[in-house]
């Protein structure tokens, strides 16, 4: 009961974080203007943009499907997209307080998956995107400062950018501490995990594979933004695209919101404003992305009612089988089950 409690709290807070900001970005927009640009976008451009997220699922479940087998697990092609698509309904479109992560691991395990295996490839899954994501502001970083003169937006991304830079190579370099450190049980748990990533981005077979196509899905979601950006009306380039939209996923992926909404409106609206884009036509692009994830969402909707899984699932069994599994994996109780660091 107290299990339950917390998590309708920590969705109530979320969902009026949420509202708020997105209230808050309204009040000083013309919404009549709002309203125009979001019914009159070009229809082909919204396809478009549609299209490239759907395909964006199919790379998503490709480095999934990398990252399993760097750790011993078979997943097949279909039934990982399968799974992957169910989390994105979770994520997108149910008021739930259980994740699409925590559906993903249950799934797994559904499928005769160990826990410790679906906790690691899931993490690594996430991890791995992160680092695609900090790549690309890098490498973006030069052209924003000869693109952008506010200082304060460059100070914000540029410290944004240099902190996953120097969070990432911390993570990955942890079992470089003295013995003593790394074999606190705490630590010791990042020390594996950052193995891990750390073997599947540079040891691996397939590691130009798997960095590759954590470029390229931040990538598709730039193309799609630029999409709507032009379905608009907004005057933005691809190469604004291409620099603006990561710091906005960055932002989007913290889980302070539902589903990011709120917090990617306002990342949004900030960002595109750097390239000169209007509020209102920046904060269209942003509900016309968020509209196209929830199509998709719905998609993943219709696979989780015809699955047999369904009849088997339940939200606090795993919440709390996913919640336990992490936290024994965090403190070093899960056992090892892969060959490699």
């Amino acid at each position: 009961m107290q299990s339950r409690f917390k998590q309708a709290a920590l969705f109530s807070v979320k969902l009026l974080l949420s509202v708020a900001v997105l209230v808050y970005i309204a009040r000083g927009l013309d919404l009549g203007q709002l309203r125009n640009h979001l019914v009159s976008v070009d229809p082909l451009l919204f396809v478009l943009a549609l299209a490239l997220i759907f395909f964006q699922t199919f790379v998503l479940n490709g480095r999934w499907e990398l990252i399993m087998r760097a750790l011993g697990v078979s997943l097949d092609w279909l039934a990982g997209w399968r799974i992957l698509m169910i989390s994105l309904w979770f994520n997108q479109v149910l008021p739930s307080s259980v994740g699409g992560d925590a559906v993903r691991m249950w799934l797994l395990r559904q499928r005769g998956v160990q826990w410790p295996e679906a906790v690691k490839g899931v993490a690594a899954d996430r991890f791995t995107a992160l680092i695609g994501l900090i790549a690309l502001m890098v490498a973006g970083l030069p052209f924003l400062l000869s693109r952008v003169s506010n200082q304060a937006a460059l100070l914000a991304i540029g410290g944004l950018t240099l902190a996953g830079v120097a969070g990432t190579v911390v993570l990955l370099t942890l079992d470089r501490l003295p013995k003593r450190l790394t074999a606190i049980p705490a630590i010791a748990s990042f020390v594996r995990f950052g193995t891990l990533v750390r073997f599947l981005l540079l040891q691996s077979e397939r590691r130009g594979l798997l960095f590759g196509s954590a470029l390229l899905i931040h990538l598709v979601t730039a193309a799609a933004c630029y999409a709507l950006a032009r379905g608009v009306g907004a005057q933005l380039s691809v190469l604004d695209a291409g620099i603006l939209i990561p710091p906005v996923v960055l932002l989007t992926a913290v889980p302070i919101s539902i589903s990011g909404w709120g917090v990617r409106e306002g990342a949004m609206v900030a960002c595109l404003g750097l390239a000169g884009v209007p509020s209102e036509e920046a904060l269209s692009v942003s509900l016309l992305l968020g509209a196209i994830s929830v199509i998709i969402g719905l998609v993943g909707g219709v696979i989780w009612l015809a699955s047999q899984e369904r009849g088997a699932y339940s939200a606090d069994k795993a919440a709390k089988a996913a919640e336990e599994e992490a936290s024994s994996f965090a403190l070093g109780q899960g056992k090892e089950v892969s060959s490699h660091p």
